[in-house]
């Protein structure tokens, strides 16, 4: 018979979440006790799991399997009333959120480190989402951080391993795990929002075709389920459509440089109509076009440009809002809508209060992530389907929807410097020298640039007050230019710098540069004010996006 064990333990002291949950290289999480210290602390502080039903699902990567079993263990012992599993142990994110609203469950916790690679040695996470299905606000990260510190025991089961691969229930002890369809909820959803036969008719008309690259991640199930089963397009439009535990060996972050060989499909020369990839645990997306691609930022803005043409969202925006660091693209369209439009910092978390709210219906980020108050997470496949049905019903292609849009509300040209792996020590040196100089910075030239002003951004929430400050370095050009310097929190080695250029434009004849050309004195006056190479000993980016 199943018997609870309390397990005595002490505190590891590098268990503080970042913007997306807990993060560390996977023999981290295998050393002993501690994933069950997290998990222990998580429940600690939402007042324990007695009589509570969460969900629990990942992206497949490696260590998945193995987290998913002490999750479902830790969750019996602690008195959970019932367990919701993805069969295989598969959730991809979106879904996950959007089980925790649909049935109205206390939470879910999601395994998976995003965008980062996986495999023995590769990343590993754990995040905690809420009832309304976003992922935990900083206090709630906070409080578990301060759990893991003082923990000295936990509560797991003594049973063999629980069948997760065959849909239905288990009863163990007081407690009923289900293991649910990870697919069916989430499309029924996506069936609802968009028009699929509009759809349907655009993916089996002779002459368009599209590639979707699931990278070997958890939404080849879901786009096998959407765009085949349900739209009736070719299977050949899926491509690394087999979720594997080390992703196939790449990199699943759906940007220029780590989904290559979909990029050099789209800009060969027989390229389908339109290409499109989602990351790891499916809320982040890429746009192509033939020949073409749309900057995470343009697309945000202008799925609010033509969110009447959907039907979920025909009756209008409530209001919109970016992540700060993402270009300012959207506050035009918000303008043109008399919308408000939010600027926030960096995690979709700081989304959450405004959804619930009511106050904004779409909201997007830089880093390929876009959404809606549909769920409480970014979404990639939403975006994907929101693009085709937009291709649908206006009958223009992907350039022509850009260009067009470009041509109402100006061209915002934008670029992402990444500087991965540096010695923290010297990045964060980096950051604390130019929040030393803020006073003393407007007015300098460099080159072409003069600074106008800068500051060190926070944010004072709406909704409840809470403030958060530190969240990145702006820098405004008298050109109309600007650059922002961040240190991001979502790897789990040394430190990544970003380093964010944007310069808008609304002359027609400049609406066909090249970005890193159009941004050259910015991008040089970027490097130069942060002295990045003398800092880093870095001459160029490791990711340019």
């Amino acid at each position: 018979m199943a018997k609870v064990l309390r397990i005595e333990t002490t505190p590891f002291e590098d268990q503080r979440p970042g913007t997306s949950g807990l993060r560390k290289k996977v023999p981290v999480f295998q050393k002993r006790h501690y994933l069950e210290n997290f998990v222990q602390s998580i429940f600690n502080t939402i007042g324990g799991l007695n009589g509570k039903t969460i969900v629990v699902g990942g992206d497949g990567r490696y260590y998945n399997n193995e987290a998913i079993q002490t999750i479902i263990k830790m969750s019996v012992a602690n008195g959970a009333k019932k367990i919701m599993v993805g069969r295989g142990g598969l959730l991809s994110t979106p879904a996950t959120s959007h089980i925790i609203r649909k049935y109205g469950l206390d939470g879910g916790i999601i395994l998976s480190a995003s965008h980062n690679p996986a495999g023995p040695e590769g990343d590993f996470g754990i995040k905690f989402n809420t009832p309304n299905g976003g992922p935990a606000p900083q206090k709630v990260t906070d409080a578990i951080y301060e759990e893991t510190l003082k923990i000295d025991h936990y509560f797991i089961l003594d049973i063999e391993e629980i069948d997760v691969s065959t849909l239905g229930q288990i009863q163990v002890l007081d407690t009923v795990i289900e293991v649910i369809d990870p697919v069916k909820d989430y499309v029924d959803l996506m069936e609802r929002l968009f028009d699929f036969d509009a759809i349907q008719d655009l993916l089996t008309k002779k002459g368009f075709r599209m590639i979707y690259d699931g990278m070997h991640a958890v939404t080849g199930p879901y786009a096998r389920e959407i765009f085949v089963n349900r739209l009736r397009a070719e299977k050949g439009c899926l491509y690394r459509c087999d979720p594997l535990p080390d992703f196939g060996g790449g990199h699943p972050d759906p940007n220029l440089t780590y989904a290559r060989e979909l990029v050099d499909m789209l800009y060969g020369d027989e390229a389908p109509d339109f290409g499109a990839a989602s990351d790891g645990d499916g809320d982040r997306n890429m746009i192509l076009g033939r020949k073409f691609f749309v900057t995470p930022s343009d697309s945000v803005a202008i799925l609010a440009a033509n969110a009447h043409l959907v039907k979920a969202y025909r009756d209008g925006l409530k209001g919109v809002a970016r992540s700060m660091p993402t270009s300012m693209a959207l506050d035009e369209v918000a303008h043109d809508l008399g919308i408000a439009c939010y600027e926030t910092p960096t995690g979709w978390k700081f989304f959450g209060n405004l959804l619930d709210a009511g106050k904004i219906t779409i909201c997007g980020e830089e880093s390929f992530g876009t959404g809606s108050d549909h769920v409480r997470e970014k979404d990639g496949l939403w975006a994907i389907l929101f693009w085709l049905n937009i291709i649908a019903k206006r009958g223009k292609d992907v350039r022509e929807i850009v260009e067009e849009h470009w041509r109402r509300y100006g061209r915002h040209y934008y670029t992402r410097h990444d500087y991965e792996d540096l010695d923290p020590d010297k990045a964060h040196a980096l950051m604390d020298a130019l929040r030393v100089r803020l006073r003393t910075l407007p007015g300098t030239t460099i080159g072409d640039e003069t600074v106008e002003s800068c500051d060190d951004f926070s944010y004072t929430d709406p909704i409840d007050g809470s403030r958060v400050e530190h969240q990145g370095i702006r820098v405004f050009f008298k050109a109309k230019g600007r650059v922002v310097y961040r240190l991001s929190g979502t790897g789990t080695q040394g430190a990544t710098l970003r380093v964010y250029i944007e310069r808008p434009t609304r002359d027609n004849k400049q609406l066909d540069q090249d970005p890193q050309a159009f941004l050259a004195s910015l991008i040089h006056a970027a490097s130069t004010l942060a002295q990045i190479t003398e800092r880093t000993g870095r001459s160029r980016p490791s990711v340019i996006t």
